[in-house]
């Protein structure tokens, strides 16, 4: 639902995450993608309602503070004295994990000051028009601030394959910037054009979890742009009631950059994520990997660099990188502050080689083959639904144990629990995104508890009693656990006997 003012259409630029997502009106088809001289686009078949990409990091509230002898996990819907159902809330049956409720939370954080606790404001950097040239390839356009430095962005707003559809949008990093860009293709009698006119309505922002606000708008503008090519206006007045104030930096620049660390998980997460995905996302993700989640799970809490491959449209394969970041979430204090930042770089293409070179932590996709030959950017490839791993000592991590299958059994047992209570009150306001979220939070917060108080008594050996209480198999998870000690810096001995051994 957008919201209404006395402006004209083009100008109503905030999309607003309707109560009722059954009686919401359908959004017009979305656009975005990149790379060279290719553009056009066929609709997705998911949209957009809400939704930014990727997985910032943890909650704001809790801390668990002591393992649980069982690891089984049960989300359950409370019911408020109205009958209406309210946000799931996790149960754990062994002592000391009984996790806040999120109904209700506390926006505010305790010690931060009003902008550092959300400073989740409007703060686009830069708006834009890239087009397809039949001579040039892709170009930008139009652009304000006149003086942005948007090399590559004609790349990324329009993405390599789009030509072979009709729309797509697309998630993307720009230096420290994120940008959303909606991509449409319409044919057009023009042999100049070559029957077909290709362009990207885009914008940047410090941060990603509020770009989808203006998905609609950009839907609008896109289509806008391809009937009346060059009426900028209502971009402009978008711009002049958008912009940012950046701090004076002398460049121009946003001095730091949105980061997915520790402390900003502990305190913003869980708040912002909640509007910040496409409805469905988390049940689209869990749908088509299936199982597998349990894979992608432990090569994301592993901080692997992970890439997806997928044929354009892009939009929907950018949520599966938000949903990856998702399952590395973890709350408890002091954690992960030594390994690299889990970093979504969402739509990545050639350009951006050099820069991923570096990079010892990341989820991205692309739509150009050429990556999977490219074995020195990735640790884990992502081609469809199959996960493949060139490396020999992530080999192990491919298979799935008993104890695998019974967290997904898990996870899917509280999803239709949490379904079938929606349904019988008849709320429609999904809460899968807390479930998911909560569920793989709880699951990393009881690993890494468990493992800091066995490095921190007096004998730190890790035996089978204490990975089952983890929730995994203690001859099936052994690499998986001998990699985490190590990846961070968990002084903890492993003694599980392995039986192919002698």
């Amino acid at each position: 639902m957008v919201e209404q003012s006395d402006r004209a259409p083009l100008l109503d630029w905030e999309e607003i995450p309707p109560a009722d997502p059954t009686q919401a009106a359908p959004p017009p088809p979305p656009p975005g993608k990149e790379d060279a001289p290719a553009g056009k686009s066929s609709p997705p078949d998911v949209r957009a309602p809400t939704g930014t990409a990727p997985g910032t990091g943890r909650s704001s509230s809790s801390t668990a503070t002591s393992t649980s002898s069982s690891p089984s996990v049960t989300a359950v819907v409370v019911v408020s004295g109205d009958a209406s159902p309210a946000r799931p809330r996790t149960e754990h049956p062994g002592p000391g994990w009984d996790l806040p409720d999120p109904r209700g939370v506390d926006r505010t954080f305790p010690g931060l000051s009003v902008r550092d606790q959300w400073e989740e404001k409007d703060q686009i950097v830069a708006v834009f028009v890239v087009t397809f040239d039949t001579r040039s390839g892709n170009m930008v356009e139009w652009c304000l601030p006149h003086d942005m430095n948007l090399d590559g962005v004609e790349f990324k707003s329009m993405a390599s394959g789009s030509h072979r559809i009709a729309n797509d949008f697309i998630y993307f990093r720009k230096g420290c910037y994120f940008g959303l860009a909606c991509f449409a293709n319409m044919p057009v009698e023009s042999e100049l054009e070559r029957g077909a006119r290709m362009k990207s309505v885009g914008i940047l922002s410090p941060s990603y979890t509020l770009l989808y606000r203006y998905m609609h708008f950009l839907e609008n503008q896109v289509r806008h742009q391809l009937q009346c090519p060059g009426q900028y206006s209502p971009l402009e007045a978008f711009y002049e009631d958008k912009k940012a104030v950046l701090p004076p930096a002398g460049n121009g620049l946003v001095t730091s950059c949105p980061t997915w660390s520790v402390t900003t998980i502990n305190r913003c997460m869980h708040p912002e994520m909640k509007i910040t995905h496409p409805a469905g996302c988390m049940s689209q993700f869990i749908r088509f990997f299936g199982e597998q989640i349990m894979v992608l799970w432990k090569f994301a809490l592993l901080r692997k660099r992970i890439l997806i491959f997928s044929p354009p449209p892009v939009g929907v394969v950018c949520y599966r990188v938000y949903c990856c970041c998702c399952l590395a979430n973890v709350s408890l204090p002091g954690i992960g502050v030594s390994v690299p930042e889990f970093r979504p770089f969402f739509y990545i293409n050639i350009a951006d080689i050099t820069a991923l070179e570096t990079e010892l932590s990341y989820v991205a996709c692309t739509t150009e083959k050429i990556f999977e030959e490219k074995k020195d950017l990735y640790d884990v490839y992502i081609d469809n639904q199959n996960v493949k791993t060139h490396r020999d000592s992530l080999q192990p991590l491919l298979r799935l144990n008993g104890a695998d299958k019974e967290k997904y059994r898990k996870l899917s047992e509280q999803r239709q629990m949490l379904l079938y209570s929606q349904e019988v009150d008849g709320d429609c306001t999904s809460n899968e995104e807390d479930l998911f979220i909560l569920f793989f939070m709880e699951l990393n917060n009881r690993i890494f508890q468990t493992l800091s108080e066995v490095a921190g008594s007096a004998d730190p050996t890790l035996t089978a009693e204490h990975v089952r209480a983890m929730g995994l198999d203690p001859q099936g998870d052994r690499s998986f656990l001998v990699d985490l000690l190590e990846v961070y810096g968990i002084d903890a001995m492993l003694v599980i006997d392995n039986p192919c051994c002698p």
